[in-house]
């Protein structure tokens, strides 16, 4: 739908039926950095194509301190990081070099197998610096799967804005209310960072199949019930659903879109409707054949990486 909130001018219409699924993420310390997991979950895999919805801080870093992922494989999903505090300093195995800041998208599609790392810069190191963000996998459809890896970086005035009295939302990723995101995708999906005001009514868009809600700050009513900061609420397909700030105001990422066809299998950073072919990224990490094997590691990040372990190497892929 295009952007018209007076559509939805009371939020009476949502009703706590309409709420499919409540997840609670699971939370990580990461030494003093917090990891909150929603998807995947008991509770509920997929929301549309999103397969994988980790929050990342809020969290402080005293001078030389700062975020280490050293490289990394992918198969079958697109990773977009999204920050609201901090950087990331990003390098792929395309030859890609880019920082990242807030409101800006780093879109890396993985298809057939790409390697990547993300790390606190250098230069932010030397002083006290804050990391608040979200970081999502999307999972490719079965056709694409094996598409050749891509990376596309688009700053924040580049996406799309959806502005009224007490909203300010950016389009991160697909369609949504009358406008569209310039990230290229390969399904249907919408992604939206909203900041609301206290009291403000958001309407989620009713043009999409899948549709959740991540609380990031603050919080939200639906059918007079609050729910805090880190909470995911998925919503039954079809339902109009309106969103209502709470008193001190919300900040939310809405997503969704189509969901795929195809069963979705997770291990580790590999998605796929294939089993064989998790297996086959798997061995293929493991030989370290960088020269010619389909995995190589990031020019200027080649001095580790993060290897499979014997205790991972024993788990099976989720479905």
């Amino acid at each position: 739908m295009s952007w018209n909130p007076t559509q939805h001018d009371a939020g009476s219409e949502t009703g706590l039926d309409s709420l499919e699924t409540l997840v609670i993420p699971r939370a990580r310390d990461l030494g003093g950095f917090e990891v909150r997991r929603a998807l995947p979950a008991p509770e509920r895999q997929m929301v549309g194509p999103f397969i994988f919805f980790d929050q990342m801080g809020p969290a402080e870093f005293i001078t030389e301190g700062g975020i280490d992922v050293r490289p990394h494989p992918h198969i079958g999903l697109g990773t977009v990081t999204y920050l609201y505090q901090g950087e990331f300093e990003h390098r792929d195995s395309l030859g890609t070099h880019q920082m990242i800041y807030p409101g800006e998208v780093n879109w890396m599609v993985a298809g057939r197998g790409v390697t990547h790392s993300e790390r606190t810069s250098e230069e932010t190191r030397q002083t006290k610096h804050h990391l608040f963000g979200i970081q999502t996998w999307i999972a490719l459809p079965e056709d694409r799967e094996d598409m050749a890896p891509d990376f596309e970086h688009h700053g924040k005035e580049a996406l799309p804005m959806i502005s009224d009295t007490g909203i300010d939302a950016h389009l991160i990723l697909g369609s949504a209310y009358g406008k569209t995101s310039p990230v290229t995708m390969q399904s249907e999906t919408f992604y939206v960072d909203v900041q609301l005001q206290a009291g403000t009514q958001f309407p989620l868009p009713d043009n999409h199949e899948d549709r959740g809600v991540y609380v990031t700050e603050g919080s939200v009513e639906i059918a007079g019930q609050s729910f805090d900061a880190g909470r995911m609420m998925v919503f039954s397909p079809g339902d109009a659903i309106t969103l209502k700030a709470g008193p001190t105001g919300a900040r939310i990422m809405a997503l969704g879109g189509a969901t795929l066809n195809e069963k979705r299998y997770i291990w580790w950073n590999f998605v796929s409707s294939s089993e064989e072919k998790i297996e086959a990224a798997k061995q293929a990490w493991k030989q370290e054949d960088w020269a010619n094997g389909p995995f190589s590691l990031p020019p200027g990040d080649t001095d580790e990486f993060i290897p499979i372990t014997p205790e991972l190497d024993r788990t099976k892929p989720r479905g």
